[in-house]
């Protein structure tokens, strides 16, 4: 990748990070973990002598990236009260995912979560209350409506516990995008608006769209205004984290899942308010470029695993 591409990158953040007020997210700067796995990466491989690697590595380290939350109940307020404090000291606003809703991913490759609705229940709070008091940034439970929607839920009170962790969250002074899939999870946006609006989210900030996939940004947006109108003019955010060749053609590739770690995959637009679009407050990168989506093919790491050549190779 150019100097002059990784400029432009940055440029993009910095842009957004400065636009004038447009959204709910107005004048939020996201932290940027200074000891993130891109930045050691990109650490190591400088004082190794790989320095184009390194450099590469540099732009996905200096993007603002959501901090996923799957730690057991009793075990992730440490997690998001260092976060928050190292945060804080830099003067920015932590960046979480939310994601241990029981039955998680309908137990695939991600699969796991709370252990009963209960426990979600204390998860939630154990989460809230080390918010501090916000503020923060909160996408809630990727895929978790979706599922519902198609059947994969499992849980009689799924949207009760969805919009339960809305009003916790919210209470806690966190900015909280729902979570609606993406285009091709539930192709009727009236579908999804309606177990949106089960599940609370006329008391988020809005929803999210794309998490951990590779819809294009355009087809994303129209997905999104669909669902807008639907619910009456919700605002959304979407991730673009990894979208920037696109999807995959057909449902596999080389043996594995479309959605899976597929090859051939760019970074996406860089974090931005700026997004040009009324409804949707920012584009963001919620996925953390570089983790594994799963062992989804001979020798890919399990889901979550920092995975250093699948980064150089999205932001080659």
């Amino acid at each position: 990748m150019s100097r002059l591409l990784v400029a432009a990158l940055a440029l993009a953040l910095i842009a957004g990070c400065s636009a004038a007020p447009t959204s709910v997210l107005s004048q939020t700067d996201l932290f940027v973990d200074p000891t993130s796995p891109a930045a050691t990466q990109a650490a190591e491989w400088q004082a190794a002598g790989r320095t184009a690697d390194a450099e590469k590595m540099r732009v996905i380290a200096a993007q603002p990236i959501a901090q996923w939350l799957t730690s057991p109940t009793g075990q992730q307020a440490p997690v998001v009260a260092e976060q928050v404090r190292r945060a804080r000291a830099a003067g920015r606003t932590p960046f979480f995912v939310a994601y241990h809703v029981p039955f998680r991913d309908c137990g695939s490759f991600s699969g796991g979560g709370a252990t009963s609705s209960d426990d979600y229940r204390a998860w939630i709070r154990e989460v809230a209350g080390a918010l501090d008091g916000g503020p923060a940034l909160v996408v809630l439970e990727p895929d978790a409506v979706a599922h519902e929607v198609t059947g994969c839920g499992r849980s009689a009170d799924r949207s009760a516990l969805l919009a339960d962790a809305i009003g916790v969250l919210d209470g806690a002074g966190a900015k909280v995008y729902l979570d609606a899939g993406n285009p091709g999870f539930v192709t009727d946006p009236a579908r999804i608006a309606d177990a949106l609006r089960r599940s609370g989210v006329e008391r988020a900030a809005g929803f999210s769209l794309n998490v951990a996939n590779f819809w294009p940004t355009p087809d994303v947006v129209a997905y999104g205004k669909a669902v807008s109108a639907a619910l009456g003019g919700a605002h959304f955010v979407v991730d673009t984290s990894r979208n920037g060749n696109g999807r995959p053609d057909g449902e596999t590739v080389d043996g594995g899942p479309a959605f899976c770690n597929p090859p051939g995959r760019k970074l996406g637009q860089a974090p931005t308010q700026s997004t040009g679009e009324p409804l949707v407050d920012a584009y963001l990168w919620v996925k953390r470029v570089g983790e594994s989506d799963g062992s989804c093919r001979p020798g890919e790491p399990a889901a979550g695993q920092w995975w250093p050549d699948y980064a150089l190779r999205l932001a080659g």
